[in-house]
């Protein structure tokens, strides 16, 4: 070996370098983000670093592994969350609004030998989730009123949409984390501007409502007042007649003399005696 070595140098290096290359095929490191499916003849043989429930990324299973040079072949998997966007799509309310929806998925792979035997890789495994998410967003959203989106009944929807994408998803080996709803609007032209108007109706017609509400209870509680000075000044003037003729005198000066309750001056003369019966509570009551 050392004679053929020193008699062909540059062939045993490229000997020496393939030997090499077959080892490193041979003892591939498995990255800790990174779960993989070992392949013989196209036959799923074994996994290496799978995901696990409650079992946090980096634990054993990743680090060196080995396979057969040649005659296996490793098919990586991502063990990260991931995610498919749904293709922008118009969605009809049951109150028949027209809704351009955008929405998205973050899935994580759980079972990565199913979803070697049934979609073959990652991106086959979006491009089946993807209008199967679509077809899911258009049922549900379909069931409920425009409204409900701008509520917090928005997330018992998508809730729904996650649940029933879930069940479809575990036929892949994948588990649906979240379902969200990126934008959700009106198309442009008559139909935003339709729905605009009968928005601001339905404002308007909340705030008369409020607005003879607010009516209501400040004539009962005037009313309410009015009733309660009464039965105060009928206890008073029970009590003292006197008084109760003052104080009726001061009104009928007050409003004779100075005005209405806008201070709008009294328009109207008067030609009258000192001694006038009338005016005794200015010259003083007779004893």
């Amino acid at each position: 070996m050392i004679e053929l070595v020193k008699r062909r140098p540059l062939m045993s290096a490229v000997l020496a370098l393939l030997l090499l290359g077959v080892l490193a095929t041979a003892f591939p490191i498995v990255p800790e983000t990174k779960q993989a499916v070992v392949v013989r003849f196209g036959k799923p043989e074994r996994i290496l670093n799978q995901w696990r429930p409650n079992q946090p990324i980096g634990s054993a299973g990743a680090g060196i592994s080995w396979r057969i040079p040649f005659v296996e072949n490793i098919v990586w998997i991502d063990k990260r969350v991931l995610d498919v966007d749904m293709e922008r799509q118009p969605v009809l309310s049951t109150d028949q609004r027209r809704l351009e929806v955008d929405a998205f998925a973050r899935y994580r792979i759980v079972n990565p030998l199913r979803m070697y035997i049934t979609a073959r890789s990652e991106s086959n495994l979006a491009a089946a989730l993807r209008p199967i998410l679509g077809s899911e967003v258009r049922n549900e959203l379909g069931k409920v009123p425009f409204a409900a989106l701008l509520s917090p009944e928005r997330q018992g929807i998508m809730e729904n949409v996650r649940k029933r994408l879930d069940i479809v998803a575990q036929q892949y080996g994948a588990q649906v984390i979240d379902v969200r709803i990126k934008k959700a609007d009106l198309p442009d032209g008559t139909p935003l501007r339709s729905a605009y108007e009968q928005m601001r109706s339905a404002r308007e017609q909340e705030a008369r409502s409020i607005r003879a509400e607010g009516g209501k209870q400040a004539q009962i509680i005037r009313a309410q007042a009015d009733a309660d000075a009464a039965k105060t000044y009928a206890a008073s003037f029970g009590r003292d007649p006197q008084f109760y003729d003052f104080y009726r005198a001061m009104q009928s000066y007050e409003a004779t003399f100075v005005g209405d309750e806008n201070n709008k001056p009294a328009e109207t003369n008067i030609i009258l005696s000192p001694q006038n019966d009338y005016l005794r509570e200015f010259t003083g009551r007779s004893r």
